[in-house]
């Protein structure tokens, strides 16, 4: 991983024409391989069995004009005006919208917020004025619980579907592509022959997974750009050989005539026409690696001119030769002299936008984990250089089984694109409607203007959403299978991951418990640094508690480490970490807070003990460099309680300041405009526990006169003192304490919690990847305690 966390793209500088310009001609391989390759199945598809290519050509115009529109009003006038705005830091996809909508309500499920996280760069808010309108949307959306609920399951059911779309895409591209050969062999022979090709080459295509694609990632540019010239002159070639006055089927009077004349048979077949827009949805979920601008140029420019060139040829040619209705797809309006190259041409551009929905499905699959809605799975960083290349080696092993039996299950491209087009449906209603309330909740705009867009792209796409369900039969039904079975299992492992947090938060330990542990009870201080992995933020975790009363004795260096994901696609490595103390120095137990954001791949350290033991290295010297400041937390009854300690941000110094010559490049604490380093950290709901408003102290800048002054020789000396015992304990050892967790529903609980917990969880949790395992613990030192959850 890029150790400086660098983008494609900065958005804090103009950029130049040359660059954007860049930008546009990479992203044809990463962002428009699925979407360029839709010409090669979209009219067999349509025409498979509902209607029929007539002499009078309203059908095939019909198609034209609904294809012309359909690619007009939704990849172009939605997501390349509209959606590709509503970028979370540059950012875009599913997860982007939700965590747009979490940051600006409390509509988050997992209780974990923190005033600190608020301080983050990448945290950054609209600064637009909110209206009325939109202020008492956001109240009813926060007060209604059952809507955060609603919510989620939308977000869960998008994911699923792009999951689905990852199943289905490769499939049907390169069955698609591959098909081309039916022109040149018998029909004995080309029905023996497909189907072994298709399954070979996505056999190669996923066992060439685990090696990333930066190291060919240069050639999908280039080939997505072959195509996309191929395509648009074999459009223009058929427009002017067969029938220059095709351009006149754009008009949306052919749309009519069409539905006129088929009535349900035309309708029905919506479900095959949509798949012009397969695709649509990842200029969106890649907007991270390029910009909007290039993005845009790229389809309206390029992209979008040579789609309708080769649908419109694909129809002039079709327009004129009605005793080829049996035979209705691409490579029929392809010359005979030129059609071995363009079918190789089309077998690389399938693979390439092929490769695409799998990275995007590796992707979102690691948001989803980093949401605590996945199972742990195991996620390699295929490259150094470039951040985001991931490989999931579970997934793509089920993902190449599902393929190959959607192909041989199958075995046309009628099934396949029904299935593919109702995934693709449902992913574009799901970003219609989260767009929707990001338009009043995140740009401040009336609700009448969101429910605008809702309304009037709603209504498309439920049309041939219908379209393709009434053909649940016919291939529909395997995305809606898949999407069920994946929203039950990552429903239910966020819904444990909540009763559990929340089952830590009633048992946590206080810290006077901590305070009072001593030799007058037993307890024994062991050389090392024992490292408590917990949920929790604040307060003593419970396992910890079982792990002292079984064995009296713990380290003398203690760390509480926090891993917890931030409604953010990414933190800087500079802002990562929140380090604090938990009682006085003299205690030497502290609390480290480790913060990801959902696009985060949190296998960025090779030596986390390294890398924790430099922190609170750190923040030792930046602790002992300040004057100590009493951080009481005033409720509002008046009274005072007492604080674990202030949490400083700890990253490079050197990374983030320009410094003097004078001042050593360490890591101390960044500053914020707002927030310097606060005290104790709140939950965002303290389940059955009194709100109470909570006020921060801000540590005042001090005079160089006034640290100079204020030094003694004996904070030096304390200041050594605690370091020397911090490095004499890490050539001790370093003991990582884990819970090892049951979870079990409550007595009295319904049959279906019971079902979910006390079999589907824990099943789940036997089954998948060990904390010890995604944490990166060392075997040899791993202490488990067992903890049995009663939710």
């Amino acid at each position: 991983m890029d150790p400086n966390y660098s983008k494609c793209w900065s958005a804090s500088k103009k950029e130049s024409w040359k660059n954007i310009l860049l930008l546009a001609y990479q992203s044809l391989g990463v962002v428009y391989g699925d979407l360029s390759i839709s010409p090669l199945y979209v009219f067999k598809s349509t025409f498979a069995e509902d209607i029929h290519h007539s002499e009078t050509n309203e059908e095939i115009f019909g198609t034209l004009s609904f294809v012309f529109w359909t690619l007009t009003l939704v990849p172009l006038f939605k997501y390349v005006f509209i959606v590709l705005r509503a970028d979370d830091n540059g950012e875009g996809g599913t997860f982007a919208l939700y965590s747009l909508i979490c940051r600006h309500a409390k509509v988050s499920l997992l209780p974990n917020r923190q005033v600190a996280d608020e301080a983050l760069s990448t945290y950054k808010m609209e600064h637009r004025p909110e209206k009325k309108s939109s202020s008492r949307a956001k109240l009813f959306l926060e007060e209604h619980k059952s809507l955060h609920t609603a919510l989620l399951i939308l977000v869960l059911v998008g994911t699923c579907m792009v999951i689905g779309d990852g199943v289905l895409t490769p499939a049907i591209s390169v069955f698609s592509a591959v098909s081309g050969l039916e022109l040149s062999m018998s029909k004995e022979h080309h029905q023996y022959a497909v189907i072994p090709i298709t399954c070979f080459i996505l056999v190669c295509l996923f066992a060439l997974q685990h090696y990333g694609t930066h190291r060919i990632g240069f050639l999908f540019a280039p080939v997505v750009l072959t195509w996309l010239l191929c395509i648009s002159s074999l459009g223009l070639y058929n427009i002017f050989c067969w029938n220059q006055q095709v351009y006149k089927a754009l008009s949306p009077y052919y749309m009519f005539k069409f539905l006129k004349k088929t009535r349900k048979s035309g309708w029905m077949s919506l479900g095959g026409i949509l798949l012009c827009i397969t695709g649509s949805e990842v200029m969106f979920a890649d907007l991270g690696h390029f910009s909007y601008d290039a993005i845009q140029i790229a389809f309206t420019f390029l992209v979008y001119p040579a789609l309708i060139l080769a649908y419109m040829g694909q129809a002039a040619y079709l327009s004129m030769h009605h005793d080829a209705s049996s035979q209705i797809s691409f490579y029929v309006s392809v010359p005979e002299i030129v059609r071995w190259p363009v079918l190789i041409i089309a077998i690389l551009a399938s693979v390439v936008g092929s490769q695409a929905i799998i990275s995007g499905t590796f992707s979102i699959i690691n948001q989803s984990q980093s949401l605590g809605c996945f199972p742990r799975v195991k996620v390699v960083h295929t490259s150094n250089k470039i951040h985001g290349q991931i490989y999931i080696p579970e997934i793509n092993w089920l993902l190449m089984i599902l393929c190959i039996a959607v192909t041989i299950g199958f075995r046309d491209i009628k099934h396949m694109g029904n299935a593919s087009g109702l995934a693709v449906m449902a992913v574009m209603l799901v970003t219609t409607c989260l767009t929707s309330l990001v338009i009043i909740l995140c740009w401040h705009k009336p609700p009448i203007l969101a429910l605008s867009f809702l309304l009037f792209f709603g209504s498309i796409e439920l049309l041939y959403f219908s379209a393709s369900l009434i053909k649940f039969r016919e291939g529909a039904w395997l995305p809606i299978l898949l999407a069920l079975f994946l929203v039950t299992i990552m429903f239910v492992w966020h819904y444990a991951t909540i009763k559990k947090y929340e089952y830590d938060l009633h048992n946590k330990v206080s810290l006077e418990w901590l305070l009072a542990l001593g030799p007058s009870l037993g307890i024994s201080r062991v050389p090392g640094i024992g490292i408590v992995f917990t949920n929790l933020t604040s307060g003593i975790p419970a396992n910890f508690s079982r792990f002292v009363t079984n064995l009296p004795a713990f380290h003398r260096t203690l760390v509480f480490v926090c891993i917890k994901s931030v409604p953010v696609p990414y933190v800087p490595p500079a802002e990562r970490y929140l380090v604090g103390r938990v009682g006085p120095p003299a205690h030497r137990s502290y609390r480290c807070i480790v913060r990801y954001g959902y696009r985060d791949v949190h296998q960025d350290v090779d030596s986390f003990e390294s890398e924790l033991v430099d922190k609170l290295a750190n923040f030792i010297r930046y602790n002992w460099s300040q004057s100590p400041v009493n951080f009481d937390s005033v409720n509002e009854d008046g009274g005072s309680r007492s604080s674990e300690g202030r949490l400083a941000v700890i990253g490079m110094l050197a990374s983030d300041f320009d410094l003097e010559e004078s001042v050593r490049p360490e890591s101390v604490s960044i500053s914020f405009p707002t927030v310097n380093s606060v005290s104790d950290v709140i939950e965002m709901e303290n389940v059955g526990v009194v709100d109470k408003r909570v006020r921060f102290a801000i540590d005042e800048p001090k005079s160089d006169s006034e640290s100079e002054f204020g030094e003694t020789f004996a904070a030096d000396a304390l200041l050594q003192e605690e370091l020397q015992e911090l490095f004499e304990a890490q050539q001790a050892g370093t003991a990582f304490i884990l819970g090892h967790s049951h979870v079990k529903a409550k007595q009295g609980s319904s049959i279906l919690k019971r079902l979910a917990i006390n079999y589907g969880y824990n099943f789940l949790r036997r089954n998948c990847r060990g904390a010890d395992v995604a944490l990166k613990v060392p075997p040899v030192s791993l202490l488990e305690v067992g903890v049995v959850y009663i939710v």
